[in-house]
């Protein structure tokens, strides 16, 4: 089409029909219906129904089509074909339909033969229960299944039992009694009751747990309704789609196998009890229900909340036989809820139903916290320290409930309060690593700062710079038919008090940050949260006139916290996902999770955002997928990023410049401060101002060694000179004792007389006895002062000379 506007079809509301008219053009038309769609993990997927195709200014054509096998016409040259009602059958080009023998044939609407009737069974019929009597009894009464296809007098056939037998009516719900009539009352404000015995009031420093528990399945309750719907036709409109069966509600027989046989339960809001009506991070309420399928085929049960009567979303669903079991699901929003339980049989299209006997059952519903809600038993609540204990008072944000006083504690610094329980201190929850609490104890977000320990060394992180929107548009990928769409992220990472700056919403026709805030107001697809994804399809893709936005979704609701580690809880991120290459700085790990669940991801989403210190990219820096997930994500659930930027470098510090000092000149030295490289600090500490100082020519060590080697050479001439004196005074003593061993005219002192030794040579010889090294003689010189010293000698003489 060339106009935009005949192209694109409104939408309608569930169950409305809308009319689209388009111009053809002369000469031969195709026409085609396309519908797009981007799935992000939903299972279910919402129809688009076309009722009739109406073509006008045909010229003419040669003959028309008989009408097929199944429907007739009555009238020659008719627009449409009608289908033949129930137990009647046509051929190809009938103008009537025959008549099957009902006795012993059937056939659905727009059948081409008949059926023969099967024998009837115990699967053919069901029991009711009637309202209870004045005497407390209930009736059962037995009933086929419609339509009736079977036949009772075929051998071997069950005929249908005998009803009005009389049961002890079962007891009233939890929070109900019975006040005597055919039917249980509500208790009154502030009373409580099991449903066996008559309401009473709870005890002093108690309050009532109001909520709705169905049990007992005797009638279907006020709040209540049960319907059918078919998608290609309307033959199960007006039939139950559920009925009553004592202590279970089980799935009704329907039209056909592949109805939707619809469940609803109405809940006017949600009112917490009175301690916690103040405590913003508790739940407001729950519903849980205990269910089982018995199914031979591919049949499906889907569980469905709709808040505000807005739209019906699909929160779970279980395929084929599942065994008794119990489901849960969390309510975090004050508002008017309709949940809704509808069970398919099959989504294929049957001319019989072979499948009738797929069933499923609900055991038990339970409601906590409900709006005029009733209560079986009583809680302890809070106190105030003021008053007897004999009522209750609102607990502040962020308190929870001591048991043994029933007073309100504020929970301790840096853990949250749990949104399931407020009472004793244990329901105060420790924030994660590298995160704080928000005032009112609400939640855990990270302030920007880190702090790691490493080899006795600190290092200190500042993300601030990067506490605003990082966004990431990925892609781009095609679709089967070739339609170009890209994966958008936006990321708030740390800061602003724990407040979830990242939004996407649908329908925008600029991706930025600005933009989205600016429409955020009015946008009914709105998410804010810490990490969101939206799909957008560019303007240029299959002629669309605007970029399209849409998909948006949650992806990181609850920061964990953050840290170096690899694995927070039951998250972990491989580290080939993003390679370091032998950085000696360490990166942190921001670890966030999604409470939103979904049939892939039963455990809800994760997302890990990793932050690589970079110096080379400066301010915001870059932010990637890992190659081997080039959508962010490989399996749906998991969710993986690297933020590189300068910011995410850790605070420098005196560890991370040297000094540097240069040469002396005349008279002065600058010392230098430069940074360790490659530098991978940012901010923290700045680099000192270059120092000058003072010097001399001489090295203070050259100055020492010159002195050393002065005194060294005094010392050596003072003893040059000592030693020579010394020996100066040797060879004057020792000439002086010559010349008188030469004398004839004088002899020697008797004292100083030798002996002379016969037969000994007559020749004079000088024989020194002492025979000191040179260094030993040092030593005696130096220790003896004013001493003299004199080698002693012995005089020989010849035999023929005396002395």
């Amino acid at each position: 089409m060339d106009s935009t506007a005949d192209k694109w079809v409104k939408l309608t509301d569930n169950g409305e029909w809308g009319p689209h008219s388009v111009a053809l053009k002369p000469g031969t038309n195709i026409l085609y219906w396309r519908t797009t769609g981007i799935l992000m993990g939903s299972k279910v997927v919402k129809p688009v129904l076309v009722k009739n195709i109406t073509i006008e200014g045909v010229a003419y054509t040669s003959e028309c089509f008989p009408c097929k096998p199944g429907t007739f016409s009555d009238k020659p040259g008719s627009s449409n074909c009608q289908v033949c009602p129930r137990n009647t059958y046509s051929e190809k080009g009938a103008k009537e339909c025959t008549n099957c023998s009902e006795e012993t044939h059937y056939a659905d609407e727009g059948s081409s033969q008949c059926t023969a009737r099967p024998p009837c069974t115990n699967k053919d019929f069901f029991q009711i229960h009637t309202l209870c009597d004045k005497e407390g009894k209930t009736q059962i009464m037995y009933k086929w299944i419609k339509p009736k296809i079977c036949r009772e007098d075929l051998p071997d056939a069950l005929k249908l039992p005998p009803s009005g037998e009389k049961k002890d009516c079962p007891p009233c719900n939890p929070g109900f009694y019975n006040n005597g009539s055919s039917s249980c009352a509500p208790c009154s404000q502030g009373m409580i009751s099991d449903g066996t015995k008559e309401c009473k009031a709870c005890p002093a420093g108690t309050e009532p747990a109001l909520g709705l528990e169905y049990k007992w399945w005797n009638v279907l309750p006020v709040n209540m309704k049960t319907s059918c719907f078919n998608v290609d036709n309307s033959k199960c409109d007006g039939m139950n789609g559920w009925e009553v069966a004592g202590d279970h509600i089980q799935s009704a027989a329907g039209g056909s196998d592949n109805d939707y046989l619809i469940l609803n339960l109405h809940i006017p809001g949600f009112k917490p009890p009175t301690s916690v009506t103040g405590a913003t991070g508790s739940e407001l309420g729950r519903i849980t229900f205990i269910f089982e399928t018995i199914c031979s085929a591919d049949c499906v049960m889907y569980f469905m909340v709709d808040v505000n009567r807005k739209n019906t979303n699909v929160v779970e669903s279980w395929g084929k036989t599942k065994e008794k079991q119990s489901y849960t699901h969390i309510i975090s929003k004050n508002a008017s809820f309709t949940f809704t339980w509808a069970f398919q049989r099959t989504n294929r299209g049957q001319d019989s139903r072979p499948f009738i006997h797929d069933v499923a059952k609900i055991y038990s519903i339970t409601v906590t916290n409900v709006l005029d809600g009733v209560a079986s038993s009583c809680r302890a609540c809070a106190l105030g320290s003021e008053q007897s204990g004999s009522s209750c008072v609102p607990c502040p944000a962020g308190h929870y409930i001591e048991k043994e006083t029933n007073q309100c504690k504020e929970c301790p610094a840096n853990t949250y309060l749990s949104i399931h329980q407020v009472y004793g201190k244990e329901s105060c929850i420790p924030c994660g690593p590298g995160s704080k609490s928000n005032k009112d104890h609400s939640a855990c977000f990270s302030d920007c700062t880190l702090s790691y320990l490493r080899d006795n060394q600190s290092l200190n992180y500042d993300f601030t710079n990067l506490s605003g929107v990082g966004s990431l548009m990925n892609g781009p990928s095609f679709t089967s038919k070739g339609t170009k769409f890209f994966h958008f992220f936006n990321i708030s990472l740390c800061g602003n008090e724990g407040k979830k700056m990242a939004i996407c919403t649908d329908n925008i026709t600029d991706v930025t940050v600005k933009d989205m805030v600016a429409e955020s107001e009015d946008s009914s697809s709105l998410v804010g949260t810490f990490v969101c994804q939206s799909t957008i399809i560019p303007s240029d893709s299959k002629g669309f006139r605007t970029a399209l936005a849409l998909q948006s979704n949650s992806l990181a609701d609850t920061f964990l916290g953050a840290t170096v580690e690899t694995t927070l809880g039951n998250i972990n991120i491989e580290t080939e996902m993003f390679p370091s290459f032998q950085r000696t700085i360490p990166d942190v790990n921001f670890f966030f999770k999604s409470s939103t669940l979904t049939t892939p991801c039963e455990n809800g989403r994760a997302t890990v955002v990793v932050m690589r210190c970079n110096p080379t990219k400066p301010g915001q820096g870059d932010i990637s997928v890992p190659s081997t997930c080039p959508v962010g994500t490989c399996d749906g659930c998991a969710f993986y990023f690297m933020w590189e930027s300068a910011e995410a470098c850790p605070l420098c510090t005196e560890h991370d410049y040297h000094e540097i000092e240069g040469a002396c000149k005349k008279g002065f030295q600058e010392t230098l401060y430069v940074w360790n490289e490659p530098k991978q600090c940012m901010k923290g500490i700045a680099l000192p101002e270059k120092r000058v100082s003072t010097c001399e020519t001489m090295d203070f060590w050259l100055k020492v060694g010159a002195g050393v080697g002065a005194f060294t050479a005094v010392l050596l001439v003072a003893l040059t000179c000592y030693f020579w004196k010394k020996n100066q005074k040797l060879e004057y003593k020792y000439s002086k004792l010559v010349m008188t061993a030469n004398s004839k005219e004088c002899e020697l002192p008797a004292a100083d007389s030798c002996a002379i030794m016969e037969g000994e040579d007559n020749e004079e010889e000088i024989v020194y006895s002492n025979k000191q090294s040179l260094l030993g003689k040092l030593k005696s010189l130096a220790t003896k002062e004013k001493q003299d010293r004199f080698e002693s000698v012995q005089l020989k003489s010849s035999r023929s000379q005396n002395i």
